[in-house]
């Protein structure tokens, strides 16, 4: 029996790292591909990556970038990089992921999305809007992939500690703190868990799953 295989794009990151350990203790072959091997901002990139690709039965979209900023002051430079890396990376690497999928008769794609698509905080525009449309692109290729028997949801993880928000000062997590109703944050290893408990099932698709107590 072949292997059953995962890429996570983004790979070197921390949720991809514990979410790699995690699908590997459940007997995935997963490969990590961080920006040197697979650079979702370059189509030629992906293209070259996934040409290499025999078969495939889950993607996880989960390359992420944040340049945080009042609205007043970004710049072009700013906001492109975020939009490009999570619109246009999840949609060519979904694209070259469904050209596999489609020939196999089966697959799945888990998009990483964010509390802020829905409930942004000032400064966010680009990464909010950015993680906004993740969640436009996942029901609309669940309606377009359904036939072809290709699950595609989207997972808001919550604030993690990650080296993303290792940065952030210690009133703006105390701030996100208060607003989750059980009083602390979800963790790298939950997020994992429920990662692949997500990715063992066969009739869900077109969801969209929030990993923690916010309301």
């Amino acid at each position: 029996m072949s292997a059953t295989v995962a890429i996570i794009t983004g790979g070197q990151g921390d949720l991809a790292t514990t979410t790699a350990s995690a699908l590997r203790n459940a007997g995935y072959e997963v490969h990590t591909p961080g920006r040197d091997a697979l650079d979702v901002l370059s189509a030629t990139s992906i293209d070259q990556y996934f040409k290499s690709v025999k078969k495939l039965d889950l993607l996880i979209n989960n390359a992420g970038i944040t340049r945080d900023g009042l609205f007043s002051r970004q710049t072009n430079d700013d906001w492109t990089p975020v939009i490009d890396t999570h619109l246009k990376g999840t949609h060519l690497c979904s694209q070259a992921a469904t050209r596999i999928m489609i020939r196999q008769r089966f697959g799945h794609i888990i998009n990483v999305g964010s509390f802020s698509a829905l409930t942004p905080p000032a400064g966010q525009t680009s990464y909010a809007a950015a993680k906004a449309g993740i969640i436009g692109l996942t029901k609309s290729y669940a309606k377009e992939f359904g036939k072809r028997n290709i699950q595609v949801n989207c997972v808001l993880p919550g604030f993690l500690d990650t080296r993303m928000t290792k940065d952030l000062s210690q009133t703006t997590r105390d701030a996100a703190l208060r607003k989750h109703q059980l009083g602390r944050f979800t963790t790298l290893e939950e997020a994992s868990r429920f990662f692949c408990f997500l990715a063992s099932t066969q009739h869900i698709s077109g969801q969209v799953f929030q990993l923690d107590s916010r309301t």
